[in-house]
């Protein structure tokens, strides 16, 4: 049971600030967007997020016990998924970077598209703010989808699916010394059958040797564990969407360039049905929507229970492979899929530390 606060402007008026900015009020006007260290996400009269103390019982209800971010962590859980299949499939016609530049394109439209409809704001307040965008993006989203792109042509796509999620590692052992978020016991077990999964599922690619498309594959999960880590670091004082937006953008334009160096005009034009509904699923929803949903889970959740939470992509992506590329897994497969689907359970089902505690201290 949460203790009532007294607030100077009352529950009613904040409500209606959070419904301007087009946020959701819980619990007599605390936001569920939780950032490490004790902090919450209030919008001030121009729709930026400031980043306000909260005391530490507030992980309960508005971080680690959001039911709502879960809730949204299972949705982008199952587009990502599917995503992965249909990039392959995409990438059987398009060239790397100009799918994936095209597809930031329309992801970039589709975030603009819903914050001009919900009115968001894309104020950024200063450089420095500006300079962690920037940052932020060349991780979590341009190394992530060149890396992951070319991993995907030179290795089988449930194989990079899976390798790619090595990122809750890299979670751990960054988010522990910069951000100060300790892994509970259950968070402990999970890491612990995240990674038997992955060396049931790698071991026999270290025998015969593995190839580069294993290497990318590893690197994008580490871009995206980096940038997913100084996201949160860096506590952007700007709408949470309107970063999204520009961070979509800016991948878009360097994506983009680099496409126009190496590879030429995309020719668009000799490419087949299902390619180009698969590119646009994964502009559309695999970006834009998804992106989106990433980065507002990002502050609800603590960065490791988030990127712990999201293990259950690899194993959708690997039924998706299946049932769209044909692919087969080998009893090697099937074991590791069980173990880093467990460790997902273990993390989007049990109660959390921070939770418990919080609640035996206000009962």
């Amino acid at each position: 049971m949460w203790r009532r606060r007294e607030c100077p402007r009352g529950p009613a008026k904040i409500a209606g600030l959070l419904t301007h900015c087009g946020m959701r009020c819980n619990n007599a006007g605390r936001l569920g967007g939780a950032v490490p260290g004790g902090h919450n996400s209030v919008p001030d009269r121009d729709g930026v997020v400031a980043i306000k103390e909260y005391s530490a019982g507030a992980d309960a209800a508005g971080g680690v016990g959001d039911i709502h971010g879960r809730a949204m962590l299972v949705l982008l859980c199952l587009i990502w998924g599917v995503t992965w299949p249909l990039m392959k499939i995409a990438l059987d016609q398009i060239p790397p970077l100009g799918m994936r530049a095209t597809s930031a394109g329309l992801g970039t439209l589709t975030v603009l598209a819903i914050c001009l409809v919900t009115r968001r704001s894309f104020r950024i307040a200063n450089a420095r703010a500006w300079a962690h965008v920037v940052v932020s993006s060349l991780l979590n989203i341009v190394a992530f989808s060149v890396f992951t792109a070319f991993a995907q042509i030179t290795a089988a796509t449930s194989r990079v699916t899976i390798v790619t999620y090595t990122l809750p590692i890299w979670m751990v052992l960054l988010a522990w010394p910069v951000l100060g978020e300790r892994p509970n016991r259950m968070q402990g077990l999970a890491m612990a059958l995240c990674a038997l999964g992955l060396a049931v599922l790698t071991r026999p690619l270290a025998v015969s040797g593995i190839p580069l498309g294993i290497v990318l594959a590893a690197a994008s999960g580490f871009s995206w564990a980096a940038g997913t880590v100084y996201l949160k670091w860096a506590r952007i004082e700007a709408d949470p969407m309107g970063v999204v937006n520009w961070q979509i953008l800016i991948s878009f334009v360097v994506i983009a360039a680099c496409a126009a160096i190496f590879e030429g005009r995309p020719h668009l034009e000799t490419v087949h049905a299902d390619a180009l509904l698969a590119l646009a699923f994964t502009g559309v929803v695999g970006n834009g929507v998804a992106y989106g949903l990433w980065f507002a889970i990002v502050r609800r959740l603590p960065a490791v229970t988030a990127s712990l939470g999201i293990l259950s992509v690899p194993v959708i992506g690997v039924v998706s492979s299946i049932l769209m590329l044909g692919e087969r897994p080998t009893a090697a497969d099937i074991v590791g899929f069980a173990l880093i689907f467990a460790a997902s359970a273990c993390v989007l089902f049990s109660a959390p530390v921070a939770a418990r505690e919080g609640k035996s201290a206000t009962a």
